[in-house]
């Protein structure tokens, strides 16, 4: 059901080499990246009679309208079961207060007397947020990408999610029942690719009243499709990452229980069928009791088929054995996992050794599960191992910071020899005349007296 790498009794090696021996998904999104440009460009030129040919092509509805209809998301709340609403409230509330203590103040630097340094930060004007319904519904999703963004102080945004046919081409309503909730009334009936490129370009046209505004940045999970669009409008947009398969990594010894180790494994296999899967431990006793919780386990659960047997069982899944924490600890750093569960007897300490993963979950009462829903923690995290070089979705990932500058006439003129000097040693000389303007086009000397030229 899950394959073992045995890294015992050999010295472990660096970086990308280690890296090359740990269990990975195939997510190949630069030969995606060709099939969804044609179709991006599509939506540029004919905006939303594109996404409309999309919906009936891709999600087998044919649709009169993109965006959704104020009077749905109302009926998607009224009609929301009393403990899913109550839930979902849970989850927007302990995700407020984690997301809102992360907003940082303006800061001034005094650099000298008479110099100082602003730092302040300003949202970006307006984002597009994306919420997937393929195999699974994830109104979740849409409370981890909307809080952050809220909190930041975001003034416009707006959510696409594909239509379904069994609601009527609208998304899932339960996704409209968490916009609701949320405050977000502009919502559009759109899904993958052709999402991304209404959010980049813009749909609105001369006579259409359900055009989408053009985003500055986007985003959300999604499929391969959705991570090609995102790779093709960088640069265009900002985004949040490409969002590769979810990944769960343990970190366990002997004293992890087996049977929480299956669940939790076994948990993120129901996501995907290249959902990854990963134990690392140094207790031979303890991989051989979870491979035999597994199956009963699995047995037990719904998406077998179709997900759970094929995560498990795929290259990117594994029990890795270990010669000890330590070693475990180089392991899961070089892997730089999603999820991280720190399973061992003293899981505190080991976490403070921790450099690479989305998220890090202490002991046995912090499983992932609950930081998918309500631990108050973002669950938009980064994939494929780029927790080694980037964070998850925050209130800082909708924030710019922007510098102020202001320097008095004396706080210039005792540093603009240094800026003479140095736009002189880049050939750059009118950086430095700019600065001698300011002076009559006086020199200055080392000690920031200025003399005219001649005298």
């Amino acid at each position: 059901m899950i394959s073992r790498i045995d890294l015992r009794g050999e010295a472990l090696l660096e970086g990308a080499a280690l890296r090359d021996l740990l269990p990975r998904a195939d997510f190949d999104v630069a030969a995606a990246l060709d099939k969804v440009r044609p179709l991006c460009e599509d939506v540029h030129h004919r905006g939303n009679a594109a996404l409309i040919d999309y919906a009936e092509k891709f999600d087998g509805v044919l649709l009169e309208r993109i965006r959704v209809p104020a009077e749905a998301l109302t009926e998607a709340v009224a009609g929301l079961e009393p403990a899913v609403r109550a839930a979902l409230e849970e989850s927007i509330r302990r995700a407020r207060l984690v997301h809102r203590a992360q907003r940082r103040p303006a800061h001034t630097t005094q650099v000298v007397p008479g110099g100082t340094v602003t730092e302040k930060w300003v949202p970006v004007d307006r984002v597009g947020l994306y919420a997937p319904g393929g195999r699974s519904v994830y109104p979740s999703s849409v409370i981890m990408n909307a809080v952050p963004a809220q909190e930041a102080g975001v003034p416009s945004m707006a959510l696409a999610s594909p239509p379904q046919r069994e609601f009527g081409g609208l998304p899932h309503p339960t996704i409209l029942a968490a916009c609701a909730l949320l405050g977000i009334d502009e919502v559009y009936a759109a899904g993958g690719a052709q999402a991304v490129a209404m959010f980049a370009y813009g749909t609105e046209r001369p006579g259409e009243d359900d055009g989408c505004a053009p985003a500055d940045m986007v985003t959300g999970p999604g499929n391969i499709w959705v991570a090609a669009a995102k790779r093709y409008f960088t640069g265009r947009i900002g985004i949040d990452a490409e969002a590769g398969p979810t990944e769960i990594a343990i970190l366990a010894d002997a004293t992890a229980d087996p049977v929480h180790v299956a669940a939790d494994l076994i948990s993120q296999a129901e996501h995907d069928p290249l959902a990854a899967a990963v134990l690392v431990t140094d207790s031979t006793e303890l991989a051989d009791r979870v491979e035999k919780e597994l199956a009963p386990q699995v047995a037990a659960s719904k998406h077998i088929e179709d997900r759970i047997a094929p995560a498990l069982a795929g290259r990117q899944s594994a029990i890795v054995l270990v010669d000890g924490i330590e070693e475990g600890l180089r392991v899961v750093n070089a892997y730089g996992a999603e999820h991280l569960e720190i399973q061992t007897a003293e899981p505190t300490a080991v976490a403070e050794k921790v450099r690479n993963a989305g998220a890090v979950f202490l002991g046995p009462w912090s499983p992932v599960s609950l930081g998918d829903y309500c631990a108050g923690s973002n669950h938009v995290l980064p994939t494929g191992g780029c927790a080694c070089h980037s964070s998850g979705l925050s209130v800082q990932s909708f924030l710019r910071g922007i510098h102020l500058v202001d320097y008095s006439r004396d706080a210039l003129a005792e540093v603009a020899h240094h800026v003479v000097t140095l736009a002189e040693a880049e050939d750059l000389p009118a950086h430095g005349a700019a600065i001698k303007a300011r002076f009559g086009g006086a020199e200055p000397d080392q000690h920031g007296d200025w003399k005219v030229p001649g005298q």
